[in-house]
């Protein structure tokens, strides 16, 4: 097993940041992620074997970019803040715009290659995980003397790898990638960003979170491996189709006709019995739910959890199209009104949910989506785009799923926790392994 060795370190600032604001509140959204972890998401780039430039140029030209893109982002550069509250026993949470700083960490993985990362059945998590900053027991709400974002950038044999590890109260996935996209664009040699300029204003007071809410622990324990299963997009359009000829609609979508086949050999190769119960937590982008919706340069965490329960019976005997069809419901319940009753309720009564309240028996989690421009990520000295893309062991547990754009148009990828025995049963379920691209 290769071992990191870490180079060197520096901390980027913003040197001509686009606003002035110095605090920064924070919306029910956000702070309902202040007792997990970190988003951490990485992109694997090959070598080219002809290749003018040396590692110490471009650890140089990703470091000044990265001071660039800072200019817009920046209050990632910052850390959170906090008012104690004596008069009623209470903290709030905001983010503090004092320029302490992103870690740019230079490291390599001595004789690991880009190969390593992609040959094995298993992703190799031990290596994978040490590629990301700010690992261990770190979750969001220690961010009040760590940073919102540390980079590493580590070299392997014939590649690097770029990986972000970034506060999850201060983004979501949306935001996470709208960064990374813009820097790798400013990167590249642009002096503006064709996407948008992110916009921070939210319209929130100070939510007042009882301490006795704040008392955190972290999730279950249990063994777990890692895959990445490949769905290529003919396969993914056929999933659609039957879902929906079953249920006699063309309301069911390409995600939730893959995630429903997922869940039933997951379900299935549990072993679980059939009167037990059995979930699906999705993460509910909620910036196109509110009325009025929310600007597309909003740069923030904005997603609410919804939970999809069948029988196990009910989810391995009714078909693909009735389970992906429940999905679809469950989606449609969250509207501007359920919004708005979230954010209402939640500043009322602040209660963080522990990652081990998420944690349910027989239970599945998504995050991430397909939707995000993962392989789009060209730095611009060469490398091209990236080949894979890869999560750190941030809020891994048994049934956490990652949900990516596949490197090819229109195909997805799902990086799976899981327990042993479970992955080992699916990849031996000839109905689940039909669909997918070895």
């Amino acid at each position: 097993m290769a071992e990191i060795r870490f180079i060197s370190t520096a901390a980027v600032v913003p040197k001509n940041p686009r606003g002035s604001t110095t605090r920064m509140e924070l919306t029910p959204w956000e702070l309902q992620f202040l007792p997990h972890g970190p988003i951490q998401k990485g992109l694997l780039f090959r070598r080219p074997k002809l290749l003018l430039q040396e590692h110490g140029f471009i650890m140089g030209h990703l470091k000044n970019s990265l001071e660039r893109t800072l200019d817009l982002f920046y209050p990632l550069a910052g850390r959170l803040g906090t008012t104690v509250n004596a008069d009623d026993d209470t903290t709030c949470f905001f983010i503090s715009c004092n320029g302490a700083g992103v870690p740019f960490i230079h490291a390599a993985a001595d004789g690991f290659t880009v190969g390593d990362v992609l040959d094995p059945v298993y992703v190799p998590d031990e290596i994978v995980s040490s590629f990301f900053p700010l690992n261990g027991a770190r979750k969001n709400h220690h961010g009040v003397a760590e940073p919102l974002l540390a980079v590493q950038v580590t070299e392997l044999v014939d590649g690097i790898f770029i990986g972000c590890t970034m506060n999850h109260v201060v983004a979501d996935g949306t935001s996470f990638w709208h960064f990374f996209n813009s820097w790798s664009e400013i990167s590249r040699g642009s002096d503006m960003i064709s996407r948008y300029t992110p916009i921070f204003e939210r319209g929130y007071m100070p939510v007042r979170i009882p301490q006795s809410a704040l008392v955190f622990s972290g999730l279950p324990s249990s063994p777990t491996r890692e895959r990445v299963f490949h769905f290529r997009k003919e396969t993914i359009a056929g999933l659609k189709a039957k879902a929906n000829a079953e249920t006699a609609t063309d309301r069911i979508s390409s995600l939730q006709a893959l995630l429903a086949h997922f869940w039933r050999s997951v379900t299935r190769n549990r072993r679980l019995p059939e009167d037990q119960e059995t979930t699906y937590m999705l993460q509910i982008g909620m910036r196109s739910r509110v009325d009025p919706p929310l600007p597309e340069q909003y740069f923030g965490a904005a997603v609410q959890a919804g939970i999809v329960t069948m029988k196990v019976g009910e989810l391995l005997h009714l078909g693909l199209g009735r389970v992906a069809w429940k999905m679809n419901e469950m989606i449609s319940t969250f509207t501007e009104e359920e919004a708005s009753k979230f954010c209402e309720s939640w500043a009322k009564n602040p209660r963080p949910v522990l990652p081990r309240e998420m944690v349910v028996s027989n239970a599945l989690m998504a995050s991430s989506s397909p939707r995000f421009n993962v392989y789009g990520n060209d730095f611009g000295w060469g490398w091209g785009r990236p080949v894979a893309v890869r999560s750190g062991g941030g809020n891994k547990c048994d049934g956490k799923t990652t949900i990516f754009e596949g490197s090819e148009e229109g195909s997805i990828d799902i990086e799976a926790c899981l327990s042993p025995s479970t992955l080992e049963a699916m990849m031996e379920d000839a109905e689940f392994m039909n669909a997918v691209t070895l």
